[in-house]
């Protein structure tokens, strides 16, 4: 294998120029820059990335630590990541903290000194709380982090207008009775969902009941198991609104198994837009949450504080949801009481609707 001297060696250069070059320092011409390059290439010239990051105190990786690797949403937030980060010049090392404490703290402790910079999901209160001794230490960016983690650079998406949307787009055809299925007790993203769903109940007139307020994990087989509970309500509601589709996902499965026509005799809406929505059947009505621009924009803000080697100024950025309606709720477009007022003046004559 070849090393560092061999190819200044052979390409007529000090060692140090070599190391220049790899580094991607400023001192070095883009001619010999190229020279060095092609006789490390042709030499098969791979630099030690143990012994660079000692020399630079960079490692040129950036971690990402999210609560589950499991379902589309988390895929396309670790796509979005990905290509980010190799336009950037940086790979990604991914781990799982599975919303718990100690596997979390393991997990950052493991990453410092692996990683640059890193990008991390905390949504409930204790994983909030040990991202937080680590937020004024490290170059961090927290994606929709609970309020536990106190001042930090986030981005977060627009639970609660979404869910507002939603449940304002099934009330305006109709629907009072609306179920809604909950995600996991504490975390910030069910907690937005819900308040907006009960929100949006109270400003169109309708008193939100416990009652129609259904447990849930964000899991397939939390949605399954939760079609029983629902279909046992006296009387039956003609509406639900699960917290994300996964649990729509499950719900869907349990119904037809009941013999319950969607949406004639319960209409199905859900939150995330993951792929497989719009492949259901019937399609599923549900809120849109770019997950592949989460992941991205997570690098960009990442970034320029990596550069600097120096947590970033603390901000928070929040991404817009958009109401994506198809056959599940019984509806072909989204009813024009369903969107905020600036929305209503900018639509056309041609409504957004998808298959």
């Amino acid at each position: 294998m070849a090393t560092i001297r061999d190819v200044a060696r052979e390409a007529g250069v000090s060692i140090a120029t070599v190391s220049r070059v790899y580094n991607q320092a400023s001192l070095v011409s883009e001619d010999t820059a190229q020279h060095v390059r092609a006789v490390g290439a042709r030499m098969d010239y791979w630099p030690n990335g143990a012994a660079r990051s000692l020399i630079t105190s960079r490692t040129h990786a950036l971690g990402v630590l999210l609560p589950d690797l499991h379902g589309e949403f988390f895929s396309e937030v670790i796509r979005g990541i990905d290509l980010a980060a190799r336009r950037e010049g940086y790979q990604v090392l991914v781990s799982s903290s599975h919303s718990d404490s100690e596997a979390l703290t393991a997990a950052v402790r493991a990453m410092r000194g692996r990683v640059d910079g890193l990008i991390a999901m905390a949504p409930d209160p204790g994983s909030a709380l040990v991202m937080r001794e680590f937020l004024k230490k490290f170059p961090v960016i927290m994606l929709d982090p609970a309020p536990e983690a106190g001042e930090c650079c986030s981005l977060s998406v627009d639970n609660f207008e979404g869910a507002r949307q939603m449940t304002r787009h099934l009330l305006a055809l109709g629907h009072r009775g609306i179920a809604f299925l909950k995600g996991p007790a504490g975390n910030v993203d069910a907690d937005g969902r819900l308040a907006g769903y009960r929100a949006a109940l109270s400003e169109g007139g309708v008193e939100p009941s416990p009652a129609l307020e259904v447990e849930g994990d964000f899991s397939e087989s939390s949605g399954h198991q939760a079609a029983g509970e629902i279909l046992r309500m006296k009387p039956r509601p003609t509406a639900v609104f699960a917290g994300n589709d996964n649990m729509a996902l499950g719900l869907i499965c349990a119904l037809r198994d009941e013999d319950i026509r969607i949406p004639y005799e319960i209409a199905v809406t859900g939150f995330d837009d993951i792929a497989m929505a719009r492949y259901l059947s019937p399609p599923l009505t549900t809120v849109r949450v770019d997950a592949y621009e989460l992941g991205e924009r997570a690098v960009r803000e990442l970034i320029p504080a990596v550069r600097e080697g120096k947590p970033g100024a603390p901000k928070r950025e929040v991404l817009a949801t958009r109401l994506v309606v198809r056959a599940s709720c019984g509806a072909s477009e989204p009813h024009p009481d369903a969107m905020s007022p600036n929305r209503r003046r900018r639509r056309t004559s041609m409504p957004h609707a998808e298959p």
